[in-house]
């Protein structure tokens, strides 16, 4: 197993225990409202919600498109003599 999976297990297990002895209900005020929530929904939602951004801001980035740089290398490309006749004797 790989190191990345086991601290995944890890994670999981330890989340799944503090979640498991946090059943009692709670008052949970939010702006103006008062709710009787278990602190396991509160410690769940917190959970996922985590993850999400940490899914979001962990992922690469996509490459981003500049018109400028194909357009250069289309240029080169179409360029079929860009050695000077001195080059050519050289390589020759």
């Amino acid at each position: 197993m790989r190191i990345k999976t086991m601290f995944i297990i890890f994670i999981t297990v330890l989340l799944t225990v503090v979640v498991m002895q946090n059943t009692d209900e709670v008052i949970f005020k939010f702006l103006f409202a008062k709710f009787y929530v278990s602190k396991l929904v509160i410690l769940l939602t917190v959970a996922v919600v985590a993850f999400i951004i940490g899914v979001l801001v962990g992922r690469p980035g996509r490459a981003k498109y500049a018109p400028a740089q194909d357009s250069e290398t289309d240029n080169f490309k179409k360029q079929s003599n860009t050695l000077s006749d001195e080059d050519r004797d050289y390589i020759s």
